[in-house]
């Protein structure tokens, strides 16, 4: 669970925002390696929100792992400038189909407004890989789609997040939870499991509102929910955007107790939290690694050599602890 220093996540946020105006087509020319377009590959990675450090980094991975592969493909990286931008996303899916690529992976923003436009591209026989945010199996079924997905049981993670900070609470504790879109099949998956640790552990849910993945509104709910609800003890985020935003709104309250806050996708921004205690936990779910996996899917598809099936990644609850244990020095020589 590295995480990225100031200066080089300026670097990568740098380089990842172009692609938002532009085609980053990453690569060397195929005169450089002796190969013709037709010979390399074409992928495109659609993202959601650049503006989000958890994509930055899963751009930036995608990016490290087609410069050690120039030979193999080209990649075009792509993302919206905020999670709720679905027109912009289906735009892209659409500009991909035009540009004529090979493969498509996607993050989608929105579970089922995002099929009809990857329905298109498996009509022009462009292959697609689902990461992140699964796409609605019903509305799959609908157009008769077969996509696989590779991503964690954001389900699991969110209640092993939430039984663990309820386990630090007096039995009733009174809870809010801030959800993504709620659209989103990852938001649907993390709401219900935060659900299922406080229905398991007794506590009171006080209220459930969307923040949108966004840490401004986020900080905006937070504050409404905390003049109705002073007592509010626990705050489960369904993103680190959101436990940012919820922390400020916190901090601003001026509250005569503590409030415990539980995110999800371990970005740098909520470390200095989890050192001094304002987020009590984190979820890591490796999303570097999404596109990574999701490209190298795609490329397999592409040859040919394998098979739709969906695969589930890894998670872990990140506390104070973990951190400390990153940062202690190394016994061995």
């Amino acid at each position: 669970m590295k995480s990225m220093s100031g200066r080089e996540f300026t670097r990568r946020f740098g380089l990842v925002a172009l692609a938002t105006s532009l085609l980053a087509v990453v690569g060397c020319s195929p005169e450089e390696e002796g190969r013709t377009d037709e010979a390399k590959p074409k992928v495109a990675l659609i993202m959601k929100s650049l503006a989000n450090e958890f994509f930055v980094t899963m751009a930036a991975a995608a990016e490290d792992h087609q410069e050690q592969h120039q030979a193999e493909y080209e990649l075009i990286v792509n993302g919206i400038k905020n999670e709720s931008d679905l027109a912009q996303q289906v735009a892209l899916v659409d500009q991909m189909i035009g540009v004529g690529v090979d493969a498509i992976v996607i993050a989608p923003a929105d579970s089922k407004a995002l099929v009809p436009a990857l329905a298109r591209a498996r009509k022009d026989g462009i292959h697609v890989v689902n990461i992140d945010n699964r796409l609605d199996s019903d509305v799959l079924a609908e157009y008769d789609l077969a996509i696989p997905f590779i991503g964690p049981n954001n389900r699991k993670g969110a209640r092993e997040a939430a039984a663990f900070a309820l386990e630090q609470l007096p039995e009733g504790a009174k809870v809010v939870i801030l959800e993504g879109v709620t659209t989103a099949q990852n938001a649907i998956e993390r709401r219900m499991g935060f659900e299922e640790a406080v229905a398991a552990s007794g506590a009171n849910l006080v209220t459930k509102q969307s923040a949108a993945w966004d840490q401004t509104k986020a900080a905006e709910v937070t504050a409404a929910i905390l003049v109705r609800h002073p007592d509010v003890q626990l705050i489960l985020a369904a993103n680190d955007n959101m436990a940012l935003g919820a922390a400020s709104a916190v901090s601003f309250a001026d509250l005569d107790h503590d409030v415990t806050i539980v995110g999800f996708d371990n970005i740098s921004a909520v470390h200095p939290l989890l050192k001094d205690g304002r987020i009590l936990a984190t979820v890591e779910q490796y999303g570097d690694q999404f596109a990574v996996n999701g490209i190298e899917l795609a490329l397999d598809m592409i040859e040919g050599t394998s098979e739709l099936v969906d695969r589930e990644t890894p998670l872990v609850v990140v506390t104070q602890a973990d951190l400390e244990d990153q940062n202690e020095p190394s016994t061995t020589q």
